[in-house]
């Protein structure tokens, strides 16, 4: 029934620590806003706390050339939720485009891009810059980096526990696992040292060499974290040393380093920003802990039940160790699931949400192998029980057999004549099936908890429901005078771009819409056919025909009439050739 309970709640709250990526909740100027006179300065506004770049800000002119701006800076009274920078004096009339970079303080990069208009919307070659953008290779460097650095400290953290709680009668395995476990995670982190720099700024790996990038790393909050995380191995090297040396348990130093280690990982990342931060950071470090003991620990077993002899007492200590794991893990997960989804729709309706159900299948395997695990365990103690009792009893029967047996007297007695030796036989060790059903069962956790983790460093770099829903909220589809991006692509070479559609004023009544196509150099592109309807299906309205006409170089209608507020779906149609068009569909709000 308890275990019934415990995976409920797993299934529920079982993740990994909350991502709590930053979110841009809104602009100043909004996005798509027509302004009358030219703004002093450009401020955004996130869900969380942001670090700042050099090169955070690139504004472009109507003409698509960079502005020179002032250095990017948080705003005044608006703590370090904001970013802003100051624009030039005199701005000419047209549409500006600005591409920003920021770096969430769970240590994520974040990009977006965004424009506004001085006088009156223009045309602009300018590309946006819609999303956040990495450099794959020193992505996929970096998160192979991260996955290792997980994998690493739950093999030391874990084998160590293994060592200090069961006490397995041959050491040198484990004190080889956690060597193996030390250097990993040094080299772990010594790569996520080096490639943060260009991590954060987009770069490819070779960016790292760079004298601006090393410094800009080292006075950073992740590389601060990161060199903290470099002194702690340190140290810990020397009390293995010692261990090793002195052939002394673990103690309570060795479960201070431990602590210190996993703090690194909640100051670091994901607990670190969003909301109850002193809470999440304690969730995250336990959550984190737990993991490491139980699925370290595990590889600790599965090594020794291999390679050494291991008593079902010292099994039955790990048991009831993982147990006591996996109700830190529940509690912890049911916390940071809440924080990082915000609602049960997101579950389904985020890529965050639809990894966690990933990875709750996966916890699913794993807890099925733990349960299999632990009912080899109790049958290999009632062999090994069993086994003891009937020893014992041979015992007495030989020590009672030695007491009825009278002394000899006159001497020492002649031997006995020897009996035949019997044929010599393989011997059998008792409980041998249980053993290699537990080692079965041990390699399946081991294997699905890998997995796990897998699942997890990906959930670590998915921008969580909560932070997208905030996001939403606080930036209206369409305000005003708006522009609206709606990529498409017909499937053929070259055939794929972007229309961006400005609706003005984008309110009931008569409204002028301009619609600009971008071909995939983000130049404009010219198109036979551009055909854009709007639908209202709340009250059943439509379509309406934009009515568009090719005014010579962009398409365009002074007089599209939307007569009811709400949520109108804008259909765009886009005909590249002869034969290929695609449509592609967009909300957009009229008020």
């Amino acid at each position: 029934m308890l275990l019934g309970t415990l995976l409920v709640l797993f299934l529920l709250g079982g993740t990994g620590p909350a991502s709590a990526h930053a979110a841009l909740r809104a602009t100043d100027p909004e996005d798509g806003s027509v302004l009358k006179s030219a703004p002093r300065d450009i401020t955004l506004t996130f869900t969380e706390s942001v670090g700042l770049l050099e090169d955070s800000f690139r504004v472009l002119d109507p003409d698509g050339r960079r502005l020179r701006t002032g250095e990017p800076e948080h705003a005044r009274g608006g703590g370090a939720e904001t970013a802003r920078v100051t624009l030039p004096a005199k701005l000419a009339e047209g549409t500006y485009t600005v591409a920003w970079r920021v770096v969430s303080a769970d240590s994520h990069p974040v990009s977006g891009a965004f424009t506004f208009s001085v006088g009156k919307p223009s045309l602009t070659t300018a590309t946006l810059d819609t999303g956040p953008t990495e450099d794959p290779a020193t992505k996929s460097l970096y998160n192979i980096a991260r996955y290792l650095a997980y994998l690493a400290v739950a093999l030391l953290i874990g084998t160590a526990t293994f060592m200090a709680v069961c006490r397995p009668p041959d050491a040198p395995v484990l004190h080889r696992l956690l060597r193996a476990g030390w250097w990993t995670l040094l080299g772990a982190t010594l790569a996520l040292l080096v490639l943060r720099a260009p991590y954060e700024s987009g770069e490819g790996p070779l960016g790292a060499l760079s004298a601006d990038s090393v410094t800009r790393t080292l006075t950073g909050r992740p590389g601060e974290v990161l060199l903290a995380r470099l002194a702690l191995l340190l140290v810990a090297a020397l009390y293995l040393l010692r261990l090793a040396r002195l052939r002394k348990p673990f103690g309570w130093a060795g479960a201070a380093l431990a602590v210190g280690l996993a703090v690194t990982w909640a100051a670091g990342e994901h607990a670190s920003a969003g909301i109850q931060v002193p809470v999440a950071m304690t969730s995250s470090a336990l959550h984190l802990l737990a993991t490491a003991v139980w699925l370290g620990g595990l590889t600790a077993l599965l090594v020794t039940l291999y390679r050494a002899r291991l008593t079902p007492a010292a099994v039955t200590r790990f048991s009831r160790v993982a147990f006591v794991s996996v109700t830190v893990l529940v509690v912890t997960g049911v916390y940071q699931s809440w924080r990082g989804l915000g609602s049960w729709d997101a579950l389904t309706g985020t890529t965050y949400g639809r990894l966690l159900t990933l990875k709750l299948a996966a916890v699913v395997l794993l807890l099925a192998a733990a349960a299999l695990s632990r009912r080899w365990t109790a049958r290999l103690a009632t062999v090994d029980a069993e086994t003891m009792e009937t020893a014992e009893t041979v015992v007495e029967a030989e020590a009672a057999v030695r007491e009825k047996v009278p002394e000899p007297v006159g001497g020492p007695s002649l031997p006995a004549a020897p009996e035949a030796a019997p044929e010599p036989s393989a011997p059998v060790e008792a409980g041998s099936e249980q053993r290699s059903a537990l080692r079965r069962s041990v390699l399946a956790e081991v294997a699905v908890g890998a997995a796990v983790l897998a699942v997890t460093t990906l959930l670590t770099s998915t921008l969580p429901g909560r932070a997208e829903a905030e996001a939403a909220a606080g930036t209206p589809a369409v305000v005003g005078a708006s522009v609206t991006n709606v990529p498409f692509d017909v499937g053929t070479p070259g055939g794929h771009g972007k229309v961006q559609v400005t609706i003005d004023p984008g309110r009931v009544g008569d409204n002028s819409i301009e619609a600009l196509v971008y071909g995939p150099d983000g130049g404009v592109s010219v198109v036979p056919e551009l055909r854009i309807s709007f639908t209202l299906p709340a009250k059943d309205i439509g379509p309406v025909d934009a009515e568009l006409t090719d005014k010579g170089g962009y398409w365009g209608n002074s007089f599209l009439n939307l007569p009811i507020a709400g949520k109108w779906e804008m259909k765009v149609t886009v005909r590249t050739t002869e034969v290929d068009q695609v449509s592609e569909t967009r909300t957009v709000v009229i008020r």
